[in-house]
């Protein structure tokens, strides 16, 4: 642990994981070997970190918070294999990073996140995704209900068809408020995200169709999609989808007839 107490600030979405058996399960599925590049997303106070640094792999820390930085460095002085970056993951350039201390590798990366800004980070982390081979993350619980939603679900969103197209969704178990300091009032998941072999051939022109179809969710597919689609009705109809549906009943296969029978997309 920190040699200097480290306080968990409100402004920054801070819950510092004390539970040791979840951080133990999260290192098994994490499963750091020697020969492995493991990048860490906000660190905190160290609890996960100083288990895969135990293990040998080679593990790069990304933590936003000034004041834990050198808190950080203090306390794996003596690790050769670890160093840390302060800087924010949302804007960190993984493919760069790796090309300056790993190249042609691929990472697998760790992260308890924030609440208030998982989302935006996990596109981030989709954006890289051939950075890694898998990424094990920890969410609020309804966040990892989203992303796993299959079609028709009412939790289904842009998030959800997002992953399905990119990513293999395994939500490993729950963490009850217990296992943090200070504890969150919600519940929290650990799910594992490996990355595939996508069909999708246009990733840019996908996430926008798909941003704009779920744009407002009462709406059908056909309403929502109007004003970026030009003659969206017949699109609609050439993909063999009903145009009074709504976006979370789409399957991926569908969703992927969709992009191919807009023209010029």
């Amino acid at each position: 642990m920190m040699r200097k107490e480290a306080f968990a600030k409100k402004s920054l979405g801070q819950n510092f994981l004390i539970d040791r058996t979840v951080i133990r399960r999260i290192h098994e599925a994490v499963d750091p070997e020697p020969a492995d590049l493991v990048f860490e997303i906000g660190p905190g106070r160290g609890a996960l970190t100083d288990g895969l640094v135990a293990s040998g792999a080679k593990i790069i820390a990304i933590e936003l918070d000034r004041e834990l930085v050198p808190l950080l460095r203090e306390q794996f002085a003596e690790s050769s294999n670890f160093s840390v970056i302060e800087a924010n993951a949302l804007t960190v350039d993984f493919h760069e990073l790796i090309e300056k201390t790993s190249p042609g590798k691929t990472a697998k990366l760790a992260a308890n996140l924030p609440y208030y800004i998982s989302t935006a980070i996990l596109q981030r982390l989709i954006e890289q995704r051939e950075c890694f081979s898998q990424m094990v993350l920890m969410f609020q619980r309804e966040v990892v209900d989203r992303i796993a939603a299959k079609p028709g679900d009412s939790e289904r969103g842009f998030l959800s068809v997002l992953c399905e197209a990119f990513l293999r969704v395994e939500k490993l178990f729950d963490v009850p408020p217990e296992a943090f300091k200070p504890r969150p009032k919600i519940w929290s998941s650990v799910v594992r995200l490996v990355p595939i072999e996508s069909e999708v051939q246009d990733a840019e022109a996908f996430r926008r169709i798909v941003s704009a179809s779920f744009s407002q969710r009462r709406k059908t597919i056909l309403n929502n999609l109007r004003p970026v689609v030009p003659n969206a009705a017949a699109v609609l109809e050439h993909a063999g989808i009903d145009p009074s549906r709504r976006a979370e009943t789409i399957s991926k296969d569908e969703w992927l007839r969709l992009l191919g029978a807009i023209p010029g997309r």
